[in-house]
């Protein structure tokens, strides 16, 4: 008697477990897209400001400015990159942004803030995904029987968990190659242009070359935000000028 009682309750139990997690990945999910998409608005419509006029860089002033790349129209003041066409400044820790059909115009401090956090928010939701099509990967080469009868639903299958599991990837490296270019406060084309042999004055330390980046809040440094006395104390945010190492050696 006691055992079907036990069985009894035990049957309708498993459906409500399979509910709530569900459930979870759901709520998981939409939480990841949200984070993702309000980075992506804040990319797109944060305005950068413009370069003030008539200012001149102090290299500037004493006629040692350089022409970084002659391919193109930035000019190289230090790691500031003012864009006299288009009159916006660009952070010099901003290289290539990663779908941002205009990034010309993000790729200022912040900028490069929440396109980082952006793509980390997407490379969380691209691995939830990818673990939610695991077990079904699994099964569709362990186990035949219980394969989709249908060829539509086992290309989709095999092609949702291999796009996601290769966008990952991909997000992850690019995570890491832009957390290295922060951390060290350099760009993608200071890298190969710098002379190896001298150390970089730009570089003060990961730590503090992440505070110039993500703010000196922790907490906020996964949000699209920065505190009020970052907006007023942290100098790249404005993009003009950058603090430099007394002891560099160049």
């Amino acid at each position: 008697m006691d055992d079907n009682v036990n069985a009894g309750d035990a049957a309708p139990a498993a459906p409500y477990v399979i509910l709530s997690f569900l459930f979870e990945i759901v709520v998981e999910f939409m939480f990841l897209l949200i984070m993702m998409l309000w980075c992506y608005f804040m990319v797109v419509f944060t305005n950068p400001g413009a370069v003030p006029e008539n200012w001149r860089h102090a290299s500037e002033e004493d006629g040692n400015a350089t022409v970084s790349n002659q391919s193109s129209y930035f000019r190289k003041n230090d790691v500031c990159h003012p864009i006299y066409i288009v009159g916006y400044d660009v952070n010099g820790l901003a290289s290539a942004g990663l779908w941002s059909l205009n990034w010309i115009e993000c790729g200022f401090s912040t900028g490069v803030t929440f396109n980082e956090q952006r793509c980390v928010y997407t490379f969380l939701e691209t691995v939830l995904d990818t673990l939610v099509l695991l077990p079904s990967f699994i099964i569709f080469f362990h186990d035949g029987s219980r394969r989709p009868s249908s060829a539509g639903d086992i290309a989709i299958l095999f092609l949702a968990f291999v796009l996601n599991l290769a966008f990952a990837l991909s997000l992850l490296c690019f995570i890491c190659m832009h957390t290295s270019l922060a951390a060290s406060n350099t760009t993608s084309i200071e890298v190969y242009e710098r002379k190896k042999t001298c150390s970089w004055e730009y570089d003060l330390g990961w730590r503090k070359n992440l505070e110039q980046v993500f703010g000196t809040n922790k907490l906020l440094w996964f949000l699209p935000m920065y505190c009020t006395e970052d907006l007023q104390n942290i100098a790249t945010i404005q993009g003009l000028e950058f603090p430099t190492r007394s002891d560099a050696v160049l």
